[in-house]
């Protein structure tokens, strides 16, 4: 009797996204810090590729038949739980965040932001990239409903428009980080504001890259209104990046600026 239940074989990938994923964090520092950028580029890079393989092979044992219900139940499980670790991840950083500007340290001029900062205006990009952060959720969103409905053509045109807007986000993310008048070494304002801004980065573009996998299956007819695991952990992941960066905003960019 064949069990309902998958058990997965060995796989190289888990240890490679993980180095993969320091080197990103190791190569954002070192940019900010003013040097090159080319091993966030590269580490970025290798960790796509990684997902990618990775991927691939979760969705050949899809396509073999091994996610029955019992399976699939599972991986949502799975997925809730990673994304409650993520919750603790970022939370983390808002605590440190809080400690330091509720109790601000005289090193600062007892100030917060500290003396010698000059914060980034909230209402200028950063609220056009809250903008655009909840407008890829409504389209996510939209996709999703459309899939469950059966309607393949509002699916393909929904997660268009949220790659388009999460590369855009990317992107102004990316030129806010060259108009910033400190850097991450710029005490403990500096440090808290790229490592919480760059980490929620890092979750967009690996969120986009999951929608982009989507996309390409949709594409392929690999979806269907009763099976759609894949899209819908990664709608679930979207609205947890769209989340987060909204307590960004209020507590980094406005309250804290």
């Amino acid at each position: 009797m064949r069990s309902p239940f998958h058990l997965v074989e060995v796989s190289p990938w888990p240890i490679f996204c993980s180095v993969s994923a320091v080197c990103v964090v190791v190569g954002f520092v070192d940019w900010i810090s003013g040097n090159s950028f080319c091993l966030m580029i590269c580490s970025i890079g290798l960790l796509v590729l990684v997902l990618f393989q990775w991927w691939r092979d979760v969705i050949r044992e899809s396509d073999q038949g091994w996610h029955t219900s019992f399976v699939a139940k599972n991986i949502r499980l799975g997925m809730v739980l990673f994304i409650m670790s993520e919750i603790m991840f970022f939370l983390g950083f808002f605590l440190g965040f809080f400690s330091s500007s509720l109790v601000a340290g005289i090193e600062g001029g007892a100030v917060w932001p500290p003396v010698g900062i000059v914060s980034l205006n909230p209402f200028s990009v950063p609220l056009l990239n809250t903008s655009v952060l909840l407008g890829s959720g409504v389209s996510v969103t939209w996709a999703h409903h459309a899939l469950v409905a059966g309607n393949r053509n509002e699916v393909l045109w929904g997660l268009y428009f949220t790659v388009f807007l999460g590369l855009y986000f990317t992107v102004l993310q990316v030129f806010e980080y060259f108009e910033c008048s400190f850097t991450i070494a710029d005490g403990v304002y500096g440090s808290l504001f790229y490592v919480m801004t760059g980490f929620h980065g890092v979750h967009v573009i690996i969120g986009n890259v999951m929608l982009m996998v989507c996309l390409w299956r949709c594409f392929n007819f690999e979806f269907s209104s009763e099976r759609h695991l894949g899209l819908e952990v990664s709608v679930w992941y979207w609205h947890f990046v769209d989340v987060v960066w909204i307590f960004l905003f209020l507590c980094v960019y406005w309250w804290g600026g």
